[in-house]
């Protein structure tokens, strides 16, 4: 009867480290030192949220640079009423990609019209109609399909549209592309992206 009473004891401080004071610590730590991060790095303006760092958007205005092609419809207030009761919950899509092969002839015309993505062929008509150089993550969709990111060079590939429709010197769209860059994580792993969210804000905050 005694060992059992001491392993109950035991089970029970080792639940209340494990399951209790640990997790609350980790909670405290996020909360004070990454508090962006730990609530989903949300980008706000006078009190409203615009996106997320980490989510990428859908922008078609050609004031602004496109993002990276998605399967998912991004979680969005469809046709945005503050005082319609069906906008108080959110529409969100479910992350993934595709799974479908460069050699699958599917993915040239692959596509949801709900969405606006209408396939491959599609999306480079459209860029070359627009004058934007089709660049493979302007065409492609990314593993999660959320990706917020795009190269260097599809950014640049925009900046000459985005200088005329705004009526802006190139030279301070390039500008702009340099400061919202993110460079190799710890220096090293991966590619510098282009957050297409911040990029659109900087825009938006020259004029």
């Amino acid at each position: 009867m005694r060992e059992i009473i001491r392993a109950i004891r035991v089970t029970l401080v080792l639940w209340g480290i494990t399951a209790i004071v640990y997790p609350l610590i980790l909670l405290a730590i996020g909360q004070i030192a990454f508090n962006s991060q730990a609530n989903g790095s949300l980008i706000t303006k006078q009190g409203v949220v615009l996106g997320s760092s980490l989510i990428g958007q859908n922008f078609t205005s050609e004031k602004y640079f496109l993002s990276r092609p998605s399967n998912t419809n991004y979680s969005t207030f469809p046709d945005y009423d503050p005082t319609k009761a069906e906008n108080l919950s959110q529409r969100t899509g479910i992350s993934g990609a595709s799974n479908i092969g460069p050699s699958n002839s599917d993915l040239l015309k692959r596509g949801n019209d709900k969405d606006g993505f209408q396939g491959i062929q599609f999306e480079i008509d459209r860029l070359k109609k627009a004058g934007i150089t089709p660049t493979a993550d302007l065409v492609y969709t990314s593993g999660s399909s959320l990706d917020p990111h795009l190269s260097e060079e599809a950014a640049r590939a925009q900046v000459q549209r985005i200088a005329k429709v705004r009526s802006l010197n190139p030279n301070q769209v390039e500008i702009l592309i340099s400061q919202n860059t993110d460079g190799r994580f710890i220096g090293i792993f991966g590619e510098p992206g282009v957050n297409v969210l911040k990029l659109n804000l900087a825009l938006d905050g020259l004029q």
